[in-house]
Parts: structure tokens; C-alpha cells; sequence
């Protein structure tokens, strides 16, 4: 569901507080907003939104460039996945160009002429969101902007259309036109809104990208691919079985989920001090993240720290809890009631209950004392490190998160001591 986001009202006021406003002229008139946030095909000679930064104030106006390149409105030697990468990774490394960027790409995808180079700023704007959010105070004006695009192809189209004859009313022959194009070249613009909606929703929540590695041309490209394949990760368990359809058609349960658990056990998990509790190296993990959604699983891992918190991730990152919304309450009602606990399994859909049985057997094997004693990973470990990953309390009150988390723990543990998975043997 959409939440509503902040008015065009509220939206123009934030603008007017936090727009850096430039000039214009020898009498340096200051430019009004509406032309702030309008399609430039110059260069800009300050940031667009206020900051004492002096770097900042620098790599802002070169940021532009890298913009207007990537939307190919500025000529440039280098190809396109590696402005990206240029672009992304000065932002990445510096935060406080975060909001520059989507603020720029705002200007620069509003009142734009080219089709194309609307599409591939709405692109730029996607493969950003796979790596950093914007400041929790921009947040909200993004959402607003880009919720205003959800369903809006045919009024683009239409306002290029009458940009495009306003222009050329204006413009005299002698002079060079920019390339103008009002048909679709590539995807609809509603789908990128669409697609960066969700991305926005997510990435404020988790972060973006982490670890010390810079971003990479691989991630780059991964980026952009996702807006039309959908990742593994952060995926509803419908969507992924339907994109294994034709790789796995056979398969009942996710790809990705068994072949994680498959390889923590194969690498010697089971007998691993702090397994689930211990994280992988960061880097490692985000590498393996690449390969996975690529439907590949190297050969060169050693250490099972990193498929098992990539497995975590996987359960942490659904679009919808292994445990869906509408049963959390009885969940939370049965916490210490193992034939209740046991009968909410059974009430799941069909797909969410083998994915959750496939869990809970993998965590017994992990649970009978003889790993116990080398993992230090008892029954309450378990269900401590993996409650936050199958069940989402939806309450903002610090109290009701902090009550409802203990009681969320031991729900798992009465499923991990009580409930019979032999059926799930050999099912994958």
C-alpha cells in the first residue's frame, strides 16, 4: 500500500527553504523555483540546495556534468556505466552529496523535452537508490515527486508535446534545436516511478549499500537490470517463485533459500562457534548477494559466516515476512503455547508455510545439543538472531516493539522445539 505523501503545497515550501537560488544576468536576477527545478542545458556554477561545505559546493557543480551525461545531454568520452559508477561513488563516499543528486535529477527530469534523456534520468535515479537514501529530511519531498509520476505517462507526453511547440514558436531556424522526441524510447516513465517508489520505501529503512568496498561497474549494471528483472532479494516469495518458473520449474521452495542453507551446512556451519550470531564479512557478503541474483553459487567460499548472514538478509529483506502481517497477532497471542504456535503454522498459505517449515528444520539441525556445544548457539540463540527476520511488528511505540520482540522470540523457539518438519526432507 502507498502511503500518501506530503502536498504540492508543502512540497514548494520546503523548496523555498532549502533551495540554494541562483542567478542569473548581468543584474544577477534571482531565478525563481519553477526554473530551479527545470530542465538546464547548461552548467550550474553553485549547488542547488544551501550548504557551507566548501567540497560540497565543488562536486555539486561537477556532479551536473556527470548528470547531464549520463542523459546524454553533455558529450562525454566515457560510456554510460561509468559515469554511473563515477556518480554513484562520490556520493556513496560522501554523504552530503546524496540529496544534491536527487535533487538535481528532480531539475533535470522536469519540463525535459527528450524522451530519452527523461528515461535515463529516471534511470540514474533508480540505480542511485540501490546505494545510498536520501537525508530523512529530503525523504518525503522525493516520495512526493515521485509519487507524482506513478501514473502520469500520458500527461508527459502530452506536456513534451506542448513544451516542444512552445519552443519551437520561439526558437528561430538559424538556431541549433536540441533533439526533441515525444515518442517512448524504452520503458514508460510510471514504471521507473513505480519501481523507485518501493526502492525509496526500502533503502530508507535499510540503508543502501555497506562495507568498505567503492561501488562497482558489476553493481552498476545489477542496478539497472533490477528495474525490469526483480532482485531475489526484497522480492515477495510469489515473485521469486514465478521468476525460478522457468530455471526450476519443478521446485516448491525458493532457490535462493536452499542453496544458502544448503552451503552454511556444507562449509561446516552447524559446528561453527556463533553461527547466525557472528556476521560475515560485510564486502564478502555483498558479493555473494551479486552472484546469488544471478542464479550462481562460487565455489571459493570457505568461511560460513557469509552465506548464513546472505541467508538472513534474504529472510530479513521479503517484501512481505515469512510470517505474513494478517497472523502476527496470533502469533504474538500464542507465544507460549506450543500446540497453538504450531496450529498458526498450518493456517499460513501454502508457499509461506513450506518456507517456513524449510527454516525451522534447518534451525532444529543447528539446535540438537551435540552442535549446541560447539556453536554456543542454543534454542533461545536461535530464535533470538532469527525472530527479527520472520515476524514484523508494525507498532511505532518503543514500548510495544520492546514486549512484543520477546514475545516474537519465543514463538519461534516453541516452533524450533515443537513443531514437526520430517515432512520436508528432501523437498526443495
Amino acid at each position: 500500500t502507498l502511503r500518501k505523501p506530503i502536498s504540492q503545497s508543502s512540497m514548494a515550501d520546503w523548496a523555498s527553504k532549502n533551495l540554494n537560488m541562483h542567478t542569473q544576468g548581468i543584474f544577477r536576477r534571482r531565478i525563481s523555483i519553477s526554473n530551479m527545478l527545470s530542465w538546464n542545458g547548461g552548467s550550474i556554477k553553485k549547488p542547488m540546495l544551501i550548504t557551507s561545505n566548501r567540497t560540497i559546493k565543488k562536486e555539486a557543480c561537477e556532479m551536473f556534468k556527470l548528470v547531464q551525461s549520463y542523459m546524454g545531454d553533455r558529450q562525454t568520452r566515457m560510456d554510460r556505466n561509468h559515469v554511473a559508477l563515477v556518480t554513484v561513488t562520490k556520493c556513496w563516499s560522501m554523504q552530503g552529496l546524496r540529496d544534491e543528486l536527487y535533487i538535481q535529477l528532480i531539475r533535470q527530469t522536469t519540463d525535459n523535452t527528450c524522451y530519452q534523456s527523461l528515461a535515463w534520468g529516471w534511470e540514474l535515479m533508480a540505480i542511485s537508490l540501490a546505494f545510498f537514501s536520501p537525508s530523512p529530511k529530503f525523504q518525503s519531498y522525493l516520495e512526493g515527486y515521485i509519487y507524482r509520476h506513478l501514473d502520469s505517462d500520458e500527461k508527459i507526453a502530452q506536456h513534451i508535446k506542448e513544451l516542444v511547440d512552445l519552443k519551437n514558436k520561439k526558437i528561430t531556424k538559424s538556431r541549433k534545436k536540441r533533439k526533441q522526441n515525444t515518442e517512448d524510447e524504452g520503458l514508460p516513465i510510471s514504471t521507473y516511478a513505480k519501481y523507485c517508489y518501493r526502492k525509496l520505501q526500502k533503502v530508507a529503512v535499510t540503508g543502501g549499500k555497506k562495507g568498505l568496498r567503492k561501488p562497482t561497474v558489476e553493481e552498476i549494471m545489477h542496478a539497472r537490470n533490477a528495474i525490469l528483472t526483480p532482485s531475489l532479494f526484497g522480492s515477495s516469495l510469489e515473485e521469486i517463485m514465478l521468476r525460478q518458473q522457468n530455471m526450476y520449474p519443478g521446485n516448491k521452495l525458493p532457490w535462493v533459500q536452499t542453496q544458502l542453507s544448503q552451503q552454511v551446512l556444507a562449509l561446516g556451519g552447524e559446528q561453527t562457534e556463533g553461527i547466525f550470531r557472528i556476521p560475515g564479512d560485510i564486502d564478502e557478503v555483498n558479493a555473494l548477494k551479486l552472484q546469488v541474483d544471478q542464479w550462481k553459487i562460487p565455489n571459493s567460499l570457505s568461511d560460513p559466516n557469509i552465506p548464513a548472514s546472505l541467508l538472513k538478509l534474504w529472510y530479513r529483506e521479503l517484501e512481505e515476512p515469512v510470517i505474513p502481517q494478517q497472523f502476527y497477532k496470533e502469533c504474538i497471542n500464542n507465544y507460549e503455547n506450543p500446540d497453538a504456535a504450531v496450529a498458526v503454522v498450518q493456517l499460513l498459505p501454502e508457499l509461506n508455510r513450506l518456507v517456513l517449515c524449510y527454516l525451522i528444520h534447518f534451525l532444529q539441525i543447528f539446535a540438537q545439543p551435540s552442535n549446541v556445544g560447539r556453536t554456543k548457539m542454543d534454542v533461545n540463540n536461535l530464535a533470538m538472531v532469527m525472530a527479527p527476520n520472520c515476524l514484523r511488528c508494525q507498532s511505532d511505540d518503543p514500548r510495544v516493539i520492546f514486549e512484543n520482540t520477546r514475545k516474537e522470540m519465543s514463538f519461534l523457539r516453541m516452533l524450533i522445539v515443537h513443531l514437526d518438519t520430517s515432512f520436508i526432507k528432501g523437498v526443495v
